[in-house]
């Protein structure tokens, strides 16, 4: 996809070469008349819907502060409007019209194939495939938010009022019509794609793990029944992945390479290229425009290194309480995701903001530096942190109501998000670092819950998922009939269960997921709004003096501007978002979910 772009855009006048301008057909007649001649043309055309995959948009990210992990102080004290009860109906919504646009996009092509003499069955069934997934890829988008939608099985006009204007298809048969398309799909499907980084079968199989594994549950969780059937696909699909890949060793680098072709467990990736397409993720963690940072739940969730929870140790409450001991002997992937603890100092005779440093004379200071060389690439995860100039933090944990004189890269609870951090090039708001799409890593902690909600997850399926996610972040093998149990174990679930979802949440953190995890297993009231967020302990000395502490006291948790008031409670017909009014206006037809009337 790395100049689709300019594949796209130079596409229909490729298309339009040879025909004389008198004969010219109107524009719309053209496209449908005169695209659809080849399945080389099917290819080009189909290229526009690889746009929908979101990438490093920062919406993905912005997903996770609406659940109990993250928190995003961009916004001073506002916080997000889930959590703070802050939700009305909209009357217009992006997130409800632009899957529509998508899926008419699909069924155009869709609605050209079975009388395309030009193609091959092979042809035909490949092209449709592709049609499905991207059909089903945004009604699932659809579905995760809204239930059930209209569903449109063909191109409309603006004379089929019929389904421009019907009534909303169930649930059930939404999801089962999502399910069927891609059902077809991976049956269909050309295999190995057809050009490189293009729907595979394996995008599609990730596919029907991410859905099914999300219906499945929803189910479940919701009481609406039927949960086996999509969590069976969701298994089937998984199994087939995890059986046939192996992880990329280092988990660093998934999230911070220039060009993620030929990765091993990267499926899909989407694929950015400086001065053609560009992000803005990795500058947002270059300075203080992100204000995103894990909250002291999600650090406390990173397990030591032989395998126990944090809270397991009898010696936790004092080791908290200095970063240098919080971090040590814990999973790597900690390490990659927020800034680890360190100080460094300005040369003899420099003073002020500079890109030059030097070590302090405590040994200390430099555990994590000298750590963080030898796990990660020079160009990613080395530390100090720096801005994107260049300019150095000369300590970390580094506050924003404490910077030491350099306000850049500041943290709200001591955690400040790392994930994305990579010193590529030093060019503001023009990143071009690949993104994953689709990968390994997911298809692994969905195959352990799927198998798990099943009644099927075992300690072989733990060795084939969590133990090499585990073995990724040097972090001892689960034994599952000899878990260690978190004091902090929701008392609701099993053991195992806490575990898998454990895994889940530190292999996916900051990736969009957590928001919509927490919905389909009906948990937002227990894990998102019932306490506020908090950051690392800290003790108000001089230098910290200006940081916020609960409760005004002299010592203890940081408390992050976004939740400095007592949270809400979480209404459970918030599990779904509300339809936009306008659309209810213009359709008499349209239900409103339930509670949003």
């Amino acid at each position: 996809m790395r100049k689709i772009l300019i594949l796209i855009c130079s596409v229909f006048f490729a298309l339009n070469a040879c025909t004389d301008d008198i004969e010219r057909l109107p524009v719309d007649q053209f496209v449908i008349e005169n695209t659809f001649t080849s399945s080389r043309n099917f290819e080009i055309y189909a290229w526009q819907l690889y746009g929908m995959f979101p990438g490093y948009n920062l919406g993905v990210i912005n997903d996770d502060f609406n659940g109990d992990l993250m928190c995003n102080n961009n916004n001073g004290n506002a916080g997000s409007d889930w959590l703070k009860g802050r939700v009305i109906v909209p009357a217009e919504a992006e997130e409800y019209s632009s899957p529509y646009s998508w899926i008419r996009t699909a069924n155009i092509m869709l609605d050209n194939i079975d009388g395309a003499d030009v193609l091959t069955d092979t042809e035909k069934g490949h092209w449709k495939s592709i049609g499905y997934f991207f059909r089903a890829y945004q009604y699932f988008e659809l579905l995760k938010k809204y239930g059930g939608v209209i569903w449109v099985e063909n191109a409309v006009s603006d004379s089929d009022t019929e389904v421009l204007f019907g009534a909303r298809a169930s649930r059930d048969v939404v999801a089962s019509n999502i399910l069927s398309n891609l059902l077809y799909a991976e049956q269909n499907i050309i295999p190995e794609g057809t050009a490189p980084n293009s729907i595979t079968r394996d995008v599609v199989l990730a596919l029907i793990s991410r859905f099914g594994l999300f219906e499945g549950t929803w189910r479940k969780y919701h009481n609406l029944g039927d949960a086996e059937t999509y969590l069976r696909a969701s298994a089937n699909a998984s199994q087939e992945l995890v059986s046939n890949h192996t992880l990329h060793p280092k988990y660093d680098e998934v999230f911070n390479s220039v060009d993620l072709a030929g990765v091993t467990g990267i499926f899909l990736h989407k694929q950015y290229e400086l001065n053609v397409l560009t992000h803005i993720l990795t500058s947002r963690h270059r300075n203080s425009a992100g204000n995103w940072d894990l909250t002291k739940k999600a650090a406390d969730m990173y397990l030591f290194t032989d395998g126990t929870p944090v809270k397991a140790n009898s010696n936790w409450s004092t080791l908290e309480k200095d970063p240098y001991t919080e971090y040590r002997n814990r999973d790597r992937r900690m390490y990659i995701t927020t800034v680890p603890p360190y100080q460094i100092q300005n040369p003899p005779g420099i003073s002020g903001n500079t890109t030059e440093w030097e070590y302090t004379s405590d040994p200390a200071h430099r555990e994590y530096m000298d750590i963080m060389a030898a796990i990660s690439a020079s160009e990613i995860h080395q530390l100090p942190d720096v801005n994107w100039r260049g300019l150095t933090v000369r300590k970390s944990p580094h506050f924003r109501k404490n910077n030491r004189g350099h306000g850049y890269n500041v943290s709200h609870t001591g955690y400040k998000l790392f994930k994305y951090f990579n010193k590529h090039a030093f060019i503001q708001n023009r990143d071009f670092t690949d993104a994953p799409i689709f990968r390994l890593g997911e298809a692994m902690v969905n195959y352990a819950e799927a198998k798990y909600e099943l009644g099927e997850f075992d300690q072989a399926v733990a060795d084939a998922t969590i133990n090499l996610l585990r073995s990724r972040g040097n972090v001892a093998p689960l034994d599952i009939a000899n878990i260690v149990e978190d004091p902090d174990k929701d008392p609701a679930i099993t053991p195992v269960l806490w575990e898998i979802r454990r895994e889940r949440a530190i292999e996916l953190m900051a990736e969009g997921y957590r928001f919509d995890d927490l919905r389909r297993w009906k948990k937002m009231g227990d894990y998102a709004t019932s306490e506020r967020q908090v950051g690392r302990w800290i003790v108000a000395t001089d230098e910290n003096n200006k940081v916020p502490i609960v409760g005004g006291v002299s010592e203890g948790y940081v408390q992050p501007d976004a939740w400095n008031t007592d949270p809400t409670p979480w209404p459970d017909h918030w599990y779904l978002w509300p339809i936009p009014s306008n659309e209810i206006s213009l359709n008499d037809q349209l239900e409103q979910n339930p509670g949003w009337e």
